[in-house]
């Protein structure tokens, strides 16, 4: 028995969780399918350990796991373990004994078969398809795992933990969720209905150390003469925006600009799902909420938006523009708050732009479209568009300034570009992140910010 915190003691009987059904999600309502995968030994250890798991669940109190000292609960765990299987005459090798109270320990204090690939340092997204199917990403490069749930209650109960831990719900009226693990790991999950196939998890994991400029220049993924002028943007006070396709790196080029921002500024971010890395002290985040389960209560991110301008910011930073925010957010940049940045899913540069008429249009206000592009080309100075590559390495694909409006038209020049010139024996891409010879037009304002670059840089090297 476990001492202490098990269901036998008569003082916690009554502390005594199963599943906490406070935010337990609801069972599937079609019939699971058993899981058969092709190696035997495989089905075998994942029967043994949804057994150990059981009785684990049926002993522990959970409600005080937390009180309890790590060390402890493991050598109650292996204790409970030995028992078992003694009892059913099924004693295992000493190292793959190891290799099960650790597991027990994931699904006791952790998220489970999830826990090794989370704390993998080359692993940077965790895709899970199904009980039966995870994939990870590695280097850039899609694989499958041997990670494995023992069925879909299984899978269900480990995105209850992680969804319950910051106060969100999943369930068949809210079948989909936006979350984060504690390490600021971006989380989505979504369930049956809409996940015909089963639940599914994505998880996109962050450095424990923030990419910094000089990683990212060190890396290949921009020049070291655009890295400085990318610094001298952020020094200046420039308004950028960071474009992309999905995991092109739009999120750590943000954070590594962030970084030269003055330890003097009050800034101000706006997320989603919070997962910014900023290193200053005087940083306030803010996030969005989810409808509560009536359909009220949310709170969206131009109401935070709008919020933020009474805060006395110095600058404002929006993980991502999505929709109407995008207008009061242009509309932070034309009125004081210089130095503001935010990202934007697009494939171009040029398509940036678009995307941002698109959404000011969001609002349901009938503007002209002169009027919403004058917003843009006077609140934004700069566009850095970022791309994954076909051999999975994310690259800065071009530093762009908007030059202001011509004719009806927003005017934009390239400032770097990365120029592809073929394939390597290995398969990656090979190219140079060039000047295209034009020196940015604010280059004056940059130098009177404290700003010097090197004519020199812009210079196209023959």
């Amino acid at each position: 028995m476990f001492k202490n915190f098990t269901k036998d003691r008569p003082d916690d009987a009554s502390k005594v969780i199963a599943l906490n059904p406070a935010h337990s999600i609801s069972e599937p309502t079609v019939e699971m399918p058993i899981y058969e995968p092709e190696n035997p030994e495989l089905v075998k250890r994942i029967a043994l350990k949804t057994e150990l798991h059981q009785a684990l669940l049926d002993r522990l109190n959970l409600s005080v796991i937390e009180k309890i000292d790590r060390e402890e609960l493991r050598r109650e765990v292996t204790g409970l373990a030995s028992r078992v299987l003694t009892e059913k005459g099924t004693p295992l090798p000493s190292e793959e004994f190891k290799q099960v109270v650790d597991e027990l320990m994931d699904e006791v204090l952790g998220f489970g078969p999830l826990e090794p690939l989370l704390a993998d340092p080359t692993v940077n997204d965790i895709l899970v398809n199904g009980y039966k199917q995870v994939f990870v990403e590695r280097f850039g490069k899609l694989e499958l795992s041997s990670t494995r749930f023992s069925d879909e209650k299984h899978l269900l109960r480990i995105i209850d933990k992680i969804v319950s831990r910051i106060g969100r719900r999943v369930d068949e009226s809210q079948p989909w969720v936006d979350a984060r693990l504690e390490d600021g790991s971006r989380v989505n999950a979504i369930i049956r209905p809409c996940a015909i196939d089963g639940p599914s998890i994505s998880i996109r994991k962050f450095s424990a150390q923030p990419y910094t400029l000089d990683r990212l220049i060190d890396g290949g993924a921009l020049s070291g003469t655009a890295g400085t002028l990318l610094r001298g943007l952020v020094e200046a006070r420039m308004n950028v925006l960071i474009s992309g396709g999905t995991g092109s790196g739009k999120t750590t080029m943000l954070n590594a600009m962030s970084a030269f921002i003055s330890g003097a500024e009050r800034i101000v971010t706006i997320e989603d799902a919070a997962e910014l890395q900023l290193q200053q002290d005087h940083v306030v985040r803010l996030e969005t909420r989810p409808p509560n389960p009536s359909g009220g209560g949310a709170v969206l991110q131009r109401d935070l938006v709008k919020n933020a301008l009474r805060m006395r910011p110095d600058r404002i930073i929006v993980g991502e523009v999505r929709g109407a925010e995008t207008f009061d957010m242009l509309q932070a940049m034309n009125t004081g708050h210089d130095g503001s940045m935010t990202t934007v899913h697009a494939n171009s540069a040029r398509d940036a732009l678009g995307r941002l008429e698109q959404m000011v249009t969001m609002m349901g206000i009938d503007f002209p479209m002169s009027a919403v592009r004058g917003q843009i080309a006077s609140g934004l100075h700069f566009v850095v568009q970022l791309s994954r590559l076909a051999d999975g390495r994310r690259r800065v694909m071009s530093i762009s300034e908007i030059t202001g409006m011509e004719g009806d038209v927003i005017g934009m020049q390239d400032i770097f570009v990365f120029r592809k010139s073929g394939r390597g024996e290995n398969g990656e891409v090979l190219g140079d992140f060039t000047p295209t010879g034009i020196r940015p037009r604010c280059a004056e304002e940059l130098e009177a910010a404290g700003v010097n670059l090197d004519p020199s840089a812009f210079l196209v090297q023959r």
